[in-house]
């Protein structure tokens, strides 16, 4: 744990100083990922995580996103922290990923966060990243149940996997779908496509362009973070 919290120490200090609005932290170092439920020590781990990166992100939102589908366990975290938010990959609806078959659990999350955090936003994927939707989904419709019948408070877009960009085509027929919902771009961002893709959005979750070499594996390049805060926002 040491090791990790020296991690996020490092990374939060980096992307608060880069210029960043929010932080979000994941339990990406646990691959393979558990397909819903973590063990204890997992959300233990994510609590100490959590709860460091509020106390450094100089008042600015904090999110969780226990991976690989643990909505139960972010709500906890957050509760016990004040994060102010919380991704799901899979809040309505089934999705065919690497963890096998995961289904939504939007009645039991929207009734714990009721019990736990009533104030903490929840961010839903549509057609998450790394995963395969069901026959006769397309992500207009899977949007439309999201947001009106899941109630998810925004709607994250992403491209096929990590690092790559969002379909623009994709984000269009989302926005059409649901124009009064907050979408956020939820992976492929980079200082060229950046610009380009958040005029079609009202935010996005950065994660592999910051990092050092753009590897996950090493930390958040304070640079990087630098380079592209200032190309998003000119």
């Amino acid at each position: 744990m040491n090791v990790v919290l020296k991690r996020v120490e490092h990374d939060v200090r980096a992307l608060v100083e880069g210029g960043v609005d929010g932080v979000l932290v994941e339990n990406i170092g646990d691959r393979p990922f558990h397909p819903d439920t973590v063990p204890p020590a997992t959300v233990a781990a994510m609590t100490r995580a959590v709860a460091l990166a509020v106390e450094l992100a100089d008042d600015r939102p904090v999110g969780v996103n226990v991976l690989r589908n643990d909505a139960a366990a972010g709500l906890a975290v957050a509760a016990a922290t004040g994060a102010q938010f919380l991704r799901i990959n899979i809040h309505t609806g089934s999705m065919f990923t690497d963890q096998g078959l995961i289904h939504g659990r939007a009645h039991e999350t929207l009734r714990l966060r009721a019990q736990l955090a009533p104030d903490v936003l929840l961010l839903a994927d549509i057609l998450v990243k790394h995963a395969v939707a069901p026959p006769g989904l397309d992500a207009a419709q899977h949007a439309r149940d999201t947001r009106a019948r899941g109630m998810a408070d925004a709607l994250v877009v992403s491209g096929p996997e990590t690092g790559r960009a969002a379909d623009p085509l994709r984000l269009d027929s989302i926005r059409r779908a649901v124009p009064d919902a907050p979408i956020w771009i939820g992976s492929g961002l980079d200082p060229d496509s950046g610009p380009r893709l958040l005029r079609q959005a009202h935010g996005g979750i950065v994660g592999t362009v910051l990092h050092r070499d753009g590897d996950l594996n090493r930390e958040i390049d304070i640079e990087r973070v630098r380079r592209f805060v200032g190309s998003a926002r000119e």
